[in-house]
């Protein structure tokens, strides 16, 4: 294990997107500087960072640049190119690894990755072509295999007509089709490996969707105690299986009998873990900075209960008011209001119960 990234010490960012900006955030506060890559030149993270590049995630003489700057690096979004990432882990410590990004990147993968370690998920097929499309049997929802979130790139089909249809609507690039999963409710555990193979996770909070993006997370969850401690070892299983370093979190449906799926990995902080911003004293953002610079895992515990609500579109523009009413108020100082973009949360927190 290399030695820990001292005060002062620089942790880069691929990315530059809110995420980036709440890891930007937590490192200054632990006396770390942060370098933000980014291909955009309006990055929320640029703002906050202590330096940044603005530069194409194929421009090598930039990467190589930005990797020399670092004393190691982490990424904020899972649509990093995989070859950038295994450029830079050439140069420096990448963390989480090369392996965790390409692996969550194609969700065939992903899923078979999950089912070795003899964890539960939807049953799945893989579709290359409009003939396996017409093999999908019963209500499932065919994702492209790359590139979707928050409800894109994926349809619901009923049956292997209507799967072959949304195939083809799909652009008949390689997908996957999940048997729909008749679930009580959904909630997701976000949890934390460090370089020397600790680990550590948050109360899995209880998620609701509006539109396919996450609208709240609550904690408590109602999730059973022993639910909550499977939740744990999926954590742990998935984290040790990827040898991860840092922060990450895994999406499950509640089966009605309580039995847990595992629907997704995410590998970096996540929207359902925004809550511990403030119900926590060592948040998820804070938490992926010690990972990344090897230092000692914070403790997860939370002090409060805590009710975190997206701010999509239009609702960011009740700024004033949503800073009045006894929320914590986090924006994310994008620059355009557009109907499904995240533009900041409000976390309420409560004495916990």
């Amino acid at each position: 294990m290399s030695s820990p990234v001292p005060p002062g010490g620089t942790i880069g960012i691929l990315g530059g997107g809110q995420l980036a900006r709440m890891l930007s955030l937590s490192a200054a506060r632990l006396g770390l500087k942060t370098h933000v890559y980014c291909d955009k030149a309006e990055a929320p993270g640029f703002e906050v960072a202590t330096a940044h590049t603005l530069a194409a995630y194929t421009d090598t003489e930039a990467l190589a640049r930005f990797a020399g700057a670092c004393d190691a690096v982490t990424y904020e979004f899972e649509n990093v190119p995989a070859e950038t990432a295994a450029f830079v882990a050439s140069r420096v410590a990448l963390r989480p690894n090369e392996r965790a990004l390409a692996l969550t990147q194609d969700r065939l993968l992903e899923k078979n990755f999950i089912a070795s370690l003899g964890l539960k998920t939807p049953q799945f097929l893989a579709v290359a072509t409009a003939e396996d499309a017409a093999q999908v049997q019963g209500p499932s929802v065919l994702k492209t295999r790359r590139f979707g979130y928050d409800g894109k790139g994926q349809a619901m089909v009923a049956t292997a007509a209507e799967a072959v249809t949304a195939f083809e609507k799909l652009g008949g690039v390689p997908c996957i089709a999940e048997r729909f999963v008749d679930f009580a409710y959904e909630a997701s555990i976000i949890a934390a490996r460090g370089s020397d193979g600790s680990f550590a996770a948050y109360d899995p909070p209880h998620n609701v969707h509006r539109n396919h993006i996450l609208h709240r997370s609550t904690v408590p969850s109602p999730l059973s105690a022993e639910a909550a401690e499977n939740a744990l070892h999926i954590a742990r299983s998935i984290g040790e299986g990827l040898d991860y370093i840092g922060v990450f979190a895994v999406e499950l449906f509640v089966g009605k009998d309580g039995t847990l799926i595992v629907n997704e990995i995410a590998p970096r902080v996540h929207n359902s873990g925004h809550w511990t911003m403030d119900a926590c004293l060592v948040s998820q953002f804070e938490q992926h900075i010690r990972a990344v610079a090897g230092w000692t895992l914070g403790n997860p515990a939370r002090h409060s209960d805590a009710v975190m609500q997206n701010l999509i579109g239009e609702e960011a523009a009740d700024w004033q008011a949503l800073s009045q009413n006894g929320g914590a108020l986090h924006l994310y100082g994008k620059r355009d209001i557009r109907p499904g973009r995240k533009m900041g949360h409000v976390n309420w927190i409560t004495p916990k119960g």
